[in-house]
């Protein structure tokens, strides 16, 4: 994005929308950031590794995922299989924001997605629910995603220099387990979200005996099967109903 057009949507007042939509679950955000960067450097990863990972991967969920995977020296393809599971919700982000962004160039449609998250889109979608563009829809987009990686790179990168200062005793795993509770209870707000949570869930505790964190994989597959057939039958039942509407007109 060139200085001019960054200018533009920092005076533009759906920028400063966006961002006050984040710093709401900024607190939630930044607390699972300081516990993934103290988690990686505790897990074994040197200090520029762990910064190269915050800035490359930006991915929180996927990090925590593969972190106990790498400790225990799981073999690689089971490492890059979980964070290709955790990170599938991204594929049906992409194919929505589709309808707001494709006439984007690639280059800004890319760094879209570098900058993408869960409550970003959350927040989006329920301030523009009808797919179509909208020249607020950019600068509310570049608002929420400034807050929401400052938000999480921020308290992330002190989590890895500062690692070896930061005592376990503090309880930062359980702090960074109360962050993921409080913003994923935000984002549930139909019921394929609900449904696939508790089948997460139940899996997940069902199958802890895995090896090598596996039933984090079968939470994952269990818990998208879930929404998506669950999604299925909800817009069958949608056409059934107007079909029988149109039938009784």
């Amino acid at each position: 994005m060139s200085l001019p057009a960054w200018r533009a949507h920092l005076r533009d007042p759906s920028f400063r929308q966006g961002a006050r939509d984040m710093l709401g679950t900024g607190l939630g955000i930044g607390a699972w950031g300081l516990v993934t960067g103290v988690a990686m450097v505790k897990g074994g990863l040197s200090t520029p590794l762990a910064l190269f990972m915050s800035l490359t991967v930006y991915a929180g969920s996927a990090q925590l995922a593969v972190l106990p995977l790498m400790v225990a020296g799981a073999p690689l393809w089971v490492v890059w299989l979980t964070a290709t599971c955790v990170n599938l919700r991204f594929v049906i982000f992409s194919s929505m924001w589709r309808s707001y962004f494709a006439h984007l160039p690639r280059r800004q449609r890319m760094a879209l997605g570098y900058f993408s998250g869960d409550v970003i889109f959350v927040c989006f979608m329920q301030r523009f629910p009808k797919p179509r563009p909208d020249p607020a829809q950019l600068p509310y987009f570049w608002g929420a995603a400034t807050t929401n990686w400052l938000a999480w790179q921020v308290p992330s990168v002190t989590g890895i220099i500062l690692s070896n200062v930061i005592p376990l005793s503090w309880g930062l795993g359980f702090a960074g387990v109360l962050a993921l509770l409080g913003i994923l209870l935000s984002m549930l707000a139909d019921r394929a979200s609900w449904l696939a949570t508790a089948v997460a869930s139940t899996a997940a505790v069902a199958t802890f005996a895995l090896p090598l964190k596996l039933n984090i994989l079968v939470a994952i597959a269990a818990a998208v099967t879930a929404g998506l057939v669950t999604e299925a039958g909800e817009r069958a039942l949608r056409r059934a109903r107007a079909r029988s509407a149109g039938g009784d007109a």
